[in-house]
């Protein structure tokens, strides 16, 4: 009995994790040149969401190319992205990211 308590458990715990990651469009760019973030210095990946923004964790700001680029880096631009992730500890943990644009 108690096996089967831990194992419902077990998978209980599993299927709310997976609850709050999600699918969804976002906007992307640098954290400090775009979306005004200071706490970290230097330039930073972040997503913006309902008018908040998130430093990245799982993903670096030059993964998508030179970030100073003049048309298409996250330092100059702010791009609309398919990310699936979840916010942990006001940071948003990034499981995919698929650039829009």
């Amino acid at each position: 009995m108690k096996k089967i308590i831990l194992l419902g458990i077990l998978l209980l715990s599993f299927s709310c994790k997976n609850q709050t990651s999600k699918k969804e469009i976002v906007e992307l760019s640098c954290g400090q040149c775009q979306f005004e973030l200071t706490s970290q210095k230097g330039c930073d990946l972040a997503v913006r969401i309902n008018d908040k923004a998130y430093f990245v964790n799982g993903a670096n700001i030059d993964d998508f190319g030179d970030a100073h680029d003049e048309l298409t880096g996250f330092c100059e631009v702010i791009r609309k992205a398919e990310v699936e992730g979840e916010i942990v500890k006001g940071r948003f943990k990034v499981s995919s990211i698929n650039l829009l644009d």
